[in-house]
């Protein structure tokens, strides 16, 4: 076993990840909360290993194998008769580790692994039915698996002691995963003190934030409807999911805890009329002998009968904004605290393509989704050079645009307009995934943009 502090390694028995056996169908499955867990440990940079021991059938341990490499786990044989060679075995396997190993493992088979306590390790068991408890300090009780990150921050925590600023975050699962994968949420202490931790609505809120300093959120991913008022430029309502709204509550009652950013904050990128407002602004960055930013032309359209909008579907009130010639190419643009990222994408041709393929479309409008697929041109038609990019001017609008809004983590896409040079931006977002910047550089940026944000609102 690893010397130091904290969770050095993490062994799931198969007792724990299996569902109960069906003696009707047969067959084997995972239980409930499985991949969930499963999905949190292959990116938390914690070694992570799936063992199991007699009494499985084939089907199970065949599964749990696929399981194992489907992660990129480590696959172990556990045999009581053998204990210190799985030891030896793991220790091997697992030689850079400086903490102390898990075994996670069903009440059913606590007996082998209570044994692994004589080597040091903590055993960490399941009890689903809500019994058992322990005195003994290599031995904890879980009701749910999903329960497991919070007991290895919280031992993570007591080890490091209180020098490290915990970071509770939440978003949608698959959100989530491509943020983990990049290495954004170990469960071990990052470079510059900070410990993450998942927070769930599966469990009580009060008990995951009582050790939270921030809270970083993609409270997008928790809307359940916005209203518009017909009588206001303005939201008239925006409901979240009821785990949202009870994370709010205790935020507001919660004056120590920061969160990335208030949900005050992000309603301007949520309304496409307000945010085209607050770029109007950029004109007062322009200057005399320089490239010249600014928003899109736009029109709150008004329509005097619904059945106009027949087939398009889109929800009223409506934006009209400004199509941009822009040589098909787009500059995506992410703000992680002080610092401005860049980089290049293949964008939608000019208008004359976009009306020729209207044409032959009947003259039917042209939809696509924003997020998903856009008709993007063809390498043919990239034969241009496209216009340099005023990176200057840019990362001013950029400052300007984190004042205003006072966000923490945004972006915006740029794309300039043929034959004037005019840099129009198009678009703005929260907490992008700024997945085109290298993890590298991003992901530092990235928890320096966090913690800075806690040191200033503690100052």
């Amino acid at each position: 076993m690893g010397s130091g502090g904290g969770v050095g390694g993490i062994l799931l028995d198969g007792s724990a990840l299996l569902a109960a056996v069906d003696d009707e169908h047969g067959g084997a499955s995972l239980g409930p909360g499985a991949n969930h867990l499963l999905r949190k440990l292959r990116y938390s940079n914690i070694p992570t290993g799936i063992s199991y021991g007699p009494g499985l059938s084939a089907h199970e341990v065949s599964l749990l194998e696929s399981i194992a490499k489907l992660h990129s786990f480590d696959f172990f044989t556990m045999n009581t008769s053998f204990i210190d060679d799985t030891v030896n075995e793991i220790a091997l396997a697992w030689p850079e580790s400086r903490g102390r190993f898990l075994h996670v493992v069903s009440d059913c088979n606590k007996d082998v692994a209570l044994k692994l306590s004589n080597h040091g390790w903590l055993i960490i068991i399941l009890n689903i039915e809500g019994g058992g408890s322990s005195d003994n300090s290599s031995t904890i009780y879980i009701h749910k698996l999903e329960e497991l990150p919070l007991t290895v921050f919280h031992l993570n925590r007591k080890a490091m002691g209180n020098d490290n600023v915990t970071v509770g975050y939440i978003m949608k699962p698959s959100r989530e995963e491509d943020f983990a994968k990049r290495g954004s949420f170990p469960l071990n202490p990052t470079q510059n003190g900070l410990i993450f931790m998942p927070i769930t609505f599966e469990l009580p809120l009060s008990s995951q934030l009582q050790e939270i300093d921030i809270v970083l959120h993609k409270a997008t991913d928790e809307i359940v409807s916005i209203e518009m008022s017909t009588s206001s430029e303005c939201f008239d309502k925006i409901t979240y999911t009821t785990g949202m709204h009870e994370l709010e509550r205790y935020i507001k009652h919660k004056s120590d805890i920061c969160m990335i950013d208030p949900l005050d904050n992000i309603y301007a990128v949520l309304d496409r009329l307000k945010i085209q407002q607050i770029l109007l602004g950029l004109e007062n960055l322009n200057v005399e002998g320089r490239c010249k930013i600014r928003a899109p032309h736009f029109l709150k359209a008004i329509v005097f009968r619904a059945e106009d909008f027949n087939g398009l579907s889109v929800p009223l009130p409506v934006v009209v904004q400004e199509y941009v010639d822009h040589t098909s190419t787009l500059f995506k643009f992410y703000v992680l605290g002080d610092k401005v990222f860049h980089a290049v994408k293949k964008s939608t041709p000019n208008a004359e393509s976009l009306i020729k393929l209207s044409e032959k479309n009947g003259l039917k409008p042209l939809l696509f989704d924003s997020l998903k697929s856009l008709p993007t041109a063809k390498e043919k038609q990239l034969t241009a050079d496209h216009q340099q990019i005023d990176l200057e001017l840019v990362t001013d609008a950029a400052c300007w645009l984190r004042r205003m809004l006072d966000l923490t983590i945004f972006g915006f896409d740029v794309v300039i307009q043929e034959n004037t040079g005019d840099h129009v931006i198009v678009d703005v977002n929260y907490l992008p995934s700024f997945k085109e910047v290298p993890d590298n550089v991003a992901i530092p940026a990235f928890w320096e943009a966090i913690l800075s944000k806690y040191k200033s609102k503690k100052s």
